[in-house]
């Protein structure tokens, strides 16, 4: 006989699945091939199929086996997988397209808080999708679009961290706190998955009431619910609803979605229906109230749960009623507290057998609300058990309606004295004799039983004097919170806690983000200072510390930290063509030849390996081998924009302005806030002579990062071209306070300030920099200057002295000027006389 086509297909879908989580690709496109050829019509299979293809990084294969279903929209994996490989290959409109015909597919739903050990859900939603597409449309360059995803993304999932990313990279001015905190979609998503996330969870909300039948079936329904390969689901755009039974309809009605797990696989659980009193080995003795062999248990939670026969009915019950009542499972007799009273005094230790009692009792008392029976045998209907049942359990209702066998026992209160007095075989002095010896826990399990017990099944030792059980009901305490309710609570309150410090997190490592993004690198440093050190001792944290140190131009500084992350992390690619640009600036041949080789050894075809390569090269002025090593770069990654920025620079080093200049504008084209490629761009303008146009790209730059100060002394570098100092000073003196150890900065306002004849607040910028720059020639050439205007001849002649000795190169000149020092004095002294 042939299997079935459902069959098939599932066992074929299970090990696709298996070898996707196991990371076997090879194995998962094996049989991703063979469910294909099965089911070549079915969505399904060209979703695995794709799949599969994509996670080998196979773009172009992926494209087309998606391709169909996905641009019709009619599976939303099929469109996700489609819109993935082509952001891979740059087909932006076309992904964006096949997301926007799948809207209906995705638009409703939230799998946050979803995913477990044991369960996943392997189609995405709304906020995975909405980044994605968000992906997309800043690859497209619809930047509006973008941004608006992006936000989505963010509102229905406060932890989609890439969405965040993209909104810093594009600039967005965005406000931390209304970002990382969880947003009402959470909420919602987060309460649907309570009962289905933890066994704790589970047992709360599961009824005790199921028969053994119902207990298998619900728990087989259960697993299935949430099995990916499951046949007995059924399928609707890849979604898995389960099919309508009677455990189904009993989730619904009573608002659970638990399972019951059997012991050994094939029992279930059922305190209710047993007497447990302890046998002589220490275990317990399992036996039903209806008669039966007892059967040693060595676990309390092995007990074996079977239905006891419904008591004769003594009333027809009308259809309405009749059904209200089907739809509760039933449920056993109470279990005689006497019975376990006597089995207690018969094996000794009471207080052993007290503690085992009242432990049962508590465990029954969790489900006292469920074993109500009527006079006449029925079960009484249950009460709503829904997430309101921990609020209510401990409530107790005064105006409640009495039972019947209540108000049957008021007719005979004005009785009850005799009766208690003219009985002969329980005396009323008697009776409380031994309600006196009653152990406090047996007291209250059986005092909770009163007007319980099914009618024709009592027995005399379990009758109670009418004034006990009105003293009973007075007197009742509020029953106890189950342990099983108090262990979710505080489960749940953990969790609360510990996504409130994620989320406390995600807002300082945002914050530190946002700040770099926008190039407020002091405020960065601090907020990534102030991290806890286990995070804070983490490469990517560290990375972020040692590019705002970077851009601060303090490349000491920085390359410590980028130490600190080779040797955390020694395969680590991101961030390393900074690090090589770092050792570039501080002069460090050695070092950057063998991050070169590390990182070519890591991976050869990464950009980050040939930038560090042509670094290396461009720091032994070999700049043609620098521009091949950036080439390879591009190459490997034409969405790389540092590396077209460095090639632009090597260009300009061999003075190819124009190869530098479409350099510098595929870097822009990559990234437009790559404000480095707009810097190349203003230099290259500034050696042509167009300083109008230079000081546009240079203005540009300063825009993206305004904190930069060799941006704005580039900027009153050109206004002072341009014969204009005092718009050039205010430049200079901006880039001081953004760098006051900026030699170059304090130089340039120094000679600015000799230009506007203002000598003496030219000597007090001098003053400084000397200190920050004393071997520098030129500082002590401008400062003899200086003193010369001042008419101070010593210190002129001293600091004139220091330059020509500092670069005797420049001897000729520096002479010539002491020379006209003294000219002048001569002619000063002749007028003089």
């Amino acid at each position: 006989m042939s299997p079935g086509t459902g069959h098939v297909a599932h066992q074929l879908r299970l090990l696709i699945y298996y070898h996707l989580d196991c990371n076997l690709l090879q194995n998962a496109l094996f049989f991703a091939g063979r469910l294909h050829a099965y089911e070549p019509r079915a969505t399904e299979a060209a979703y695995l199929l794709a799949l599969c293809h994509l996670r080998l990084g196979q773009l172009k294969a992926a494209y087309d086996s998606s391709k169909v279903p996905g641009t019709r929209g009619t599976h939303l994996g099929c469109s996700y997988v489609f819109a993935q490989a082509c952001l891979g290959l740059e087909r932006y409109g076309e992904g964006v397209t096949a997301l926007e015909k799948s809207r209906g597919l995705w638009s409703s739903r939230n799998n946050w808080n979803k995913h477990t050990e044991s369960r996943r859900q392997h189609l995405p939603d709304a906020a995975a999708v909405q980044c994605l597409q968000g992906k997309l449309l800043h690859a497209y360059g619809d930047t509006n679009r973008a941004i608006e995803c992006y936000a989505e993304a963010l509102k229905l999932n406060s932890l989609m961290w890439d969405a965040f990313i993209g909104l810093c990279d594009l600039g967005v001015n965005v406000r931390l706190p209304n970002i990382f905190k969880v947003t009402p979609e959470m909420t919602i998503a987060y309460e649907s998955g309570l009962s289905e996330q933890s066994p704790a969870r589970t047992l709360e909300s599961s009824p005790q009431t199921e028969g053994f039948t119902n207990k298998m079936a619900y728990h087989a329904q259960s697993i299935s619910g949430n099995d990916p390969f499951s046949i007995a689901t059924n399928r609707v755009n890849g979604e898995h609803r389960p099919n309508p039974s009677k455990p189904a309809l009993y989730e619904k009605l009573n608002g659970s979605t638990s399972s019951i797990t059997p012991m050994n696989g094939a029992l279930g659980i059922g305190f209710d229906t047993l007497d447990t009193p302890t046998n002589m080995s220490g275990g317990i003795v399992a036996k039903s109230q209806w008669g039966g062999a007892p059967k040693a248990v060595s676990n309390l939670y092995e007990v074996v749960s079977v239905e006891p026969p419904l008591a004769p009915a003594k009333k027809t019950r009308n259809l309405a009623e009749s059904a209200d009542m089907n739809s509760v499972a039933d449920a056993p007799p109470r279990m005689k507290t006497s019975y376990l009273r006597t089995k207690a005094k018969a094996l000794g230790d009471p207080e052993e057998m007290e503690s085992v009692s009242s432990s049962i009792t508590s465990l029954i008392s969790s489900t006292i609300a469920e074993r109500k029976r009527t006079v006449s045998g029925h079960i009484a209907q249950n009460a709503p058990s829904n997430s309101t049942s921990l609020q209510n359990i401990n409530k107790y209702d005064p105006t409640a309606p009495q039972r019947r066998s209540v108000r049957l026992i008021n007719q005979f209160r004005p009785q009850s004295s005799k009766l208690s007095s003219s009985t002969g075989s329980l005396g009323a002095k008697e009776g409380r004799d031994i309600k006196k010896a009653k152990p406090v826990g047996t007291r209250r399990a059986q005092l909770s039983t009163v007007g319980r017990v099914v009618s024709g099944n009592r027995k005399h030792s379990d009758l109670m004097d009418i004034d006990d059980i009105k003293e009973a009901r007075q007197n009742v305490p509020n029953p106890p919170v189950p342990l099983i309710h108090k262990s979710a609570v505080v489960e749940r309150s953990k969790e609360s806690e510990s996504l409130q410090w994620l989320l406390d997190l995600l807002t300082k490592l945002g914050s530190g983000y946002f700040a770099l993004s926008h190039y407020r690198c002091e405020e960065a440093l601090r907020i990534f200072n102030g991290i806890p050190s286990s995070q804070k001792e983490t490469p990517w944290v560290l990375a972020q510390m040692g590019r705002a140190l970077y851009e601060q131009t303090s490349y000491a500084e920085a390359e410590k930290y980028f130490v600190r992350i080779k040797a955390m992390s020694p395969a680590r690619l991101e961030d390393m063509e900074v690090y090589s640009t770092i050792l570039w600036h501080l002069k460090s041949e050695v070092d950057l030849a063998f991050l070169a080789h590390e990182i070519l050894d890591v991976d050869r075809l990464s950009p980050q390996a040939w930038c560090a390569v042509g670094n290396s090269f461009s720091l032994q002025r070999d700049h043609d081998q620098a521009l091949k090593c950036f080439k390879r770069a591009t190459q490997l990654d034409p969405k790389f924009a540092y590396a077209f920025t460095l090639q632009g620079h090597e260009h300009v080093a061999n003075e190819e302005y124009d190869k530098a200049m479409t350099a510098y504008r595929s870097g822009i084209a990559a990234e437009n806030r790559h404000y480095n490629a707009w810097y190349g761009l203003g230099r290259v303008f500034e050696k042509q002579g167009k300083y109008n146009v230079a000081e546009q790209h240079y203005r540009t730059a300063a825009t993206i990062n305004p904190t930069n100060a060799v941006l704005i002394c580039c900027i009153g570098v050109v206004l002072e071209k341009m014969k204009n100092p005092r718009a050039a000073l205010v430049q200079y003196t901006k880039s001081c306070e953004l760098a006051p150890k900026s030699a170059l900065s304090r130089f340039k306002k120094a000679r600015v300030l000799m230009s506007l004849q203002q000598p003496t607040q030219a000597l007090v910028e001098l003053d400084v920099l000397k200190d920050i720059a004393p071997d520098e020639a030129n500082v002590h050439f401008l400062l003899g200057r200086v003193y010369k205007v001042l008419r101070q001849k010593g210190n002129a002649i001293k600091h004139f002295t220091t330059a020509l000795n500092l670069d005797p190169k420049a001897s000729h000149y520096i002479k010539e000027v002491m020379e006209q020092m003294e000219d002048e004095d001569d002619e000063d002294s002749r007028m003089a006389h």
